[in-house]
C-alpha cells in the first residue's frame, strides 16, 4: 500500500517512510492511496475478542509491505499488556443508550496512550532494523506530550523534544512530562498558545536541512499511524452495542480532529457509523466552520478543557481532501487562504458533503460544570472536562438523533483535571497509584520565547550533542 500527500507535490510513499516522516516532504499530510475494506462477518467477529486481536486485524493490511506479521503482533502485545482495564478501553454505561468508551487506562491516562504505546514501539523497531537515529519532535495542549514521553523515554534510537504552551495545560498534565527521568527527553515550555507550538513543528519539518540533518519524526496526530491506531477502538466498542447489525453514533470531544478522523476511517474501512459529532468547548472554530462554512481562526480561549484549546485543527485537512474529492490543488488553495488570511471558505457541494457525516456543538465553561455535576449527581461518574463537553454534547444530539447508540469517547482520567472536578462536584479525585508521587517530583524544563529560530537552534544543539555521546 502507498500514501499519498494532501497537497499532491510529494511522490507516493511506502507507510515506512511516511511513518518515520509523519508529514509528508511538500507540507501536506498523508493518507492512503486506496481504503481496504472489512467485511460485515469480520466487523461481527470482533465481539468478545481481545483489543490486541481487533487491532491486529485492522492495522496489519495497511503495514503489509513494511512490517512482518509476528513483529507486529508481539509490539501490539506488548503496547496494551499494561493497561489498567483487562478490557483495554472498556464502556460505561450513563443513560438510555448513551455510553462513555474510557480510553484513558494507559500509563498517562489519555486516550494518546492507545496510539503512541504501539508508535513508539514500531518506530523503534523500524530505527533499530535501519541501523538510524531519529529525532522525535511534537507540540502537545496537554496529553500528546505525556504519551509521547512516556512511551519513548529512555530508547537509544530517538530524542524526544515536546513543546508545550506554558502556562496553559494542567498542573498533573505538566509534571507528567517534565519529571521523567531520561536523557533522551528534552520539554519544552513554549511562551505562546498550542498553535503556536504546532506552527513551530510544521516549520521545522518544512526546513529541508533541519528536517535532514535530524532525521526529524512526527508524533503529533500529522502522523497517519496515529490516526490509524486510534481507529481500532471504534470498532471494539460498536461490537459490544451490537454492530455491524446495527448502527453506532459517536460523540468525540475534539480540538486537534485526529481523533474523530479516526472515526471517520473506520466508517470507510467498513464500520456501520450513523453519526460522528464534533464536541468542541469555547474554541469553537469547528462547530462555526460546519455551520457556517467558513473556516476562520480566532483568539484561542484558555478552558478547564486545554486539550482541545485549538483554532488551527490540523487533521481537518485531510477531511478537506476527501471532502473535495482528492483534490490536491484546491486543497493547496484553502491552505494558502489559511496562512495570508487565517481563513478560507468552503464551497457548498463539499459542506455539504461534511455535514452528510458530522454534527458539530459547541459547549460552554458553565455547560461543562454542570455536566460534571450531572453526570455525578445522576449516574456517579466522573468525567473530566474533555470528556464532560462530549457528555454535554451528546445531550443535546440525543434529544434529536436516531435510537442509535451514542458513544461518548471518555478521553482523560478526572484526576487529571482534580480542580475542575472538584469546583462541579466538591470532590478531589486520587490519581492511580502509579502517579501518586507526581507532586514530589523534581520538574526539568526549558521555557523558551515563541522565536523559530531560537526553538530549533535548541534542538539542534541537544540533538547533535546526544548523537555525538551515542556514537561515543
Amino acid at each position: 500500500m502507498k500514501y499519498i500527500s494532501t497537497r499532491g507535490e510529494a511522490p507516493p510513499a511506502p507507510f515506512i517512510e511516511t511513518l518515520l516522516a509523519g508529514l509528508a516532504p511538500d507540507g501536506g499530510l498523508y493518507l492512503p492511496q486506496t481504503y481496504p475494506r472489512l467485511s460485515q462477518a469480520a466487523i461481527a467477529g470482533f465481539a468478545g475478542q481481545p483489543y490486541a486481536n481487533v487491532a491486529e486485524a485492522i492495522i496489519a493490511p495497511f503495514l503489509a509491505d513494511g512490517t512482518e506479521t509476528l513483529a507486529l503482533r508481539e509490539m501490539i502485545a506488548a503496547a496494551y499488556k499494561n493497561f489498567r482495564h483487562p478490557a483495554v478501553t472498556p464502556l460505561t454505561q450513563l443513560d438510555s443508550n448513551l455510553f462513555v468508551l474510557e480510553l484513558f487506562h494507559g500509563p498517562t491516562l489519555a486516550f494518546k496512550d492507545l496510539a503512541m504505546q504501539l508508535l513508539a514501539k514500531l518506530i523503534d523497531h523500524v530505527l533499530k532494523a535501519q541501523g538510524e537515529r531519529a529525532t522525535i519532535i511534537g507540540a502537545t495542549s496537554g496529553d500528546t506530550g505525556a504519551a509521547a514521553i512516556e512511551a519513548f523515554a529512555g530508547l537509544k534510537q530517538v530524542d524526544v523534544f515536546i513543546l508545550f504552551p506554558h502556562g496553559r495545560v494542567s498542573d498533573v498534565q505538566r509534571r507528567q512530562m517534565t519529571t521523567v527521568e531520561a536523557e533522551n527527553i528534552h520539554t519544552i515550555a513554549l511562551e505562546g498558545t498550542f498553535d503556536d507550538a504546532q506552527a513551530c513543528i510544521k516549520n521545522m519539518f518544512n526546513h529541508k536541512v533541519l528536517r535532514d540533518e535530524l532525521n526529524l519524526c512526527g508524533v503529533n496526530s500529522i502522523n497517519f499511524a496515529r490516526v490509524l491506531f486510534q481507529t481500532v477502538y471504534y470498532f471494539t466498542s460498536a461490537a459490544v452495542l451490537g454492530g455491524p447489525h446495527r448502527d453506532v453514533s459517536f460523540v468525540v470531544p475534539t480540538g486537534n480532529f485526529g481523533d474523530i478522523f479516526a472515526g471517520w476511517i473506520a466508517k470507510r474501512l467498513g464500520l456501520p457509523v450513523d453519526r460522528l459529532v464534533i464536541a468542541t468547548n469555547s474554541n469553537d472554530i469547528l462547530a462555526r466552520t460546519l455551520a457556517s462554512g467558513h473556516y476562520a481562526v480566532q483568539t484561542v480561549q484558555p478552558t478547564q478543557s486545554p486539550s482541545m484549546d485549538i483554532q488551527v485543527s490540523s487533521n481537518f485537512e485531510r477531511l478537506l481532501f476527501e471532502a473535495h474529492g482528492r483534490d490536491a490543488a484546491t486543497l493547496r488553495r484553502l491552505m494558502a487562504g489559511l496562512r495570508q488570511s487565517q481563513g478560507f471558505s468552503i464551497e457548498p457541494g463539499p459542506l455539504q458533503a461534511i455535514r452528510a457525516e458530522f454534527d458539530a456543538v459547541s459547549v460552554t465553561e458553565a455547560e461543562t460544570t454542570q455536566e460534571i455535576a450531572q453526570s455525578w449527581r445522576e449516574a456517579g461518574y466522573l468525567a473530566d472536562p474533555h470528556t464532560a463537553v462530549a457528555i454535554s454534547a451528546a445531550r443535546r444530539t440525543k434529544m434529536n438523533a436516531s435510537a442509535s447508540p451514542l458513544v461518548v469517547l471518555g478521553t482523560a482520567h478526572p484526576g487529571k483535571f482534580p480542580d475542575a472536578i472538584e469546583r462541579a462536584t466538591g470532590i478531589r479525585p486520587d490519581l492511580p497509584g502509579h502517579l501518586a508521587g507526581l507532586f514530589k517530583r523534581k520538574e526539568r524544563f526549558s521555557i523558551l520565547p515563541n522565536d523559530q529560530n531560537e526553538i530549533e537552534r535548541f534542538i539542534r544543539d541537544r540533538a547533535t550533542r546526544a548523537a555525538k555521546r551515542t556514537a561515543s
